[in-house]
């Protein structure tokens, strides 16, 4: 398997205020941790940033002026009561999305199997027209517009396991059946989306955990409505909301997830990559602010990307 990471300083200059759980060093912790000798074959990438008119693939170009407009030129910005912007917000997400974009040519293009991205800021939260949940746009529903557009894409499966419901993601592919939104996380919790009821055009599969639940329930959702629901839609790309803040010792949420969990899940995701999309696997980075749990997490992901 030949797998590419992608990231960039300027993801650290994307600033929060003191004490915000999505900070910068998140993603030194994720360095860190790909840093060890294990991932000495991983193929690591510098992103460009992407064409700002990209974002209209997912967005209103409307929403899109208003969001640039809010960053600061000085200081911080509050967008919403949990979403800040700073000077170099606006440059973190262009390098953001072009790194998804950058990883998607790399899967169709045949320079590489898999791809995973650690980017900041994240994205799942940022609906068609409001920031939120800390995301401004949604990279991952960029990126799958953009497979659409450029390789001809005909169904794009999105599995998003943060612990927190992709509303932004589920509301911009709602009314869309060539988009799959199949999703695991902790319910009642924030955003308050993702009840089992909700399934779009048929499209949606939402899997909704207890405050509590550990491996086993998180695998039962998998192969119980996850899984099923990917293979039968014969996927030509699987992307993946990689959000780790279903480990144990995520201080924003209740779900006892460890490492192996998500090694698990990724393996069942590289099963279908094989079987229906010629191995095409991109991964994006969400949540996880416990900084050892999102390292242990990453490591067990990427390795299971790199191993098959």
């Amino acid at each position: 398997m030949t797998t590419q990471f992608y990231s960039h300083d300027i993801y650290l200059e994307h600033l929060t205020p003191p004490g915000h759980p999505e900070r910068p060093d998140r993603l030194r912790a994720v360095a860190e941790a790909l840093d060890d000798d294990a991932f000495d074959g991983l193929e690591r990438v510098t992103p460009q940033p992407a064409d700002p008119a990209v974002f209209a693939l997912a967005h209103p170009q409307s929403y899109l002026d208003r969001v640039r407009s809010s960053i600061p030129e000085t200081g911080l910005a509050s967008i919403d009561a949990d979403t800040s912007a700073s000077p170099k917000s606006w440059e973190a997400v262009q390098y953001a999305v072009g790194a998804a974009l950058e990883a998607v040519d790399a899967v169709f293009e045949d320079g590489a199997d898999n791809a995973f991205v650690a980017a900041r800021p994240p994205g799942h939260h940022a609906e068609k027209t409001t920031a939120m949940g800390f995301c401004l746009v949604n990279n991952i529903a960029i990126a799958a517009r953009y497979a659409q557009e450029k390789y001809g894409a005909e169904r794009v499966a999105i599995v998003d396991w943060d612990v927190h419901h992709g509303n932004g993601t589920q509301d911009i592919f709602y009314e869309d059946a060539s988009v799959l939104f199949a999703s695991t996380h902790q319910m009642p919790l924030y955003p308050g989306t993702g009840a089992e009821r909700e399934t779009g055009v048929g499209n949606v599969y939402n899997a909704p955990l207890r405050p509590g639940d550990g491996g086993e329930a998180f695998r039962a959702a998998f192969n119980d409505r996850v899984l099923p629901a990917v293979h039968d839609f014969c996927p030509d790309l699987i992307l993946i909301s990689a959000g780790f803040d279903a480990h144990h010792l995520d201080p924003l949420a209740n779900i006892e997830l460890v490492a192996d969990d998500f090694d698990w899940a990724t393996g069942k995701l590289m099963e279908l990559a094989d079987s229906h999309a010629d191995d095409r696997v991109v991964s994006l980075l969400e949540g996880g602010y416990d900084l050892t749990g999102l390292a242990q997490s990453v490591s067990a992901h990427v390795n299971r990307l790199m191993s098959g």
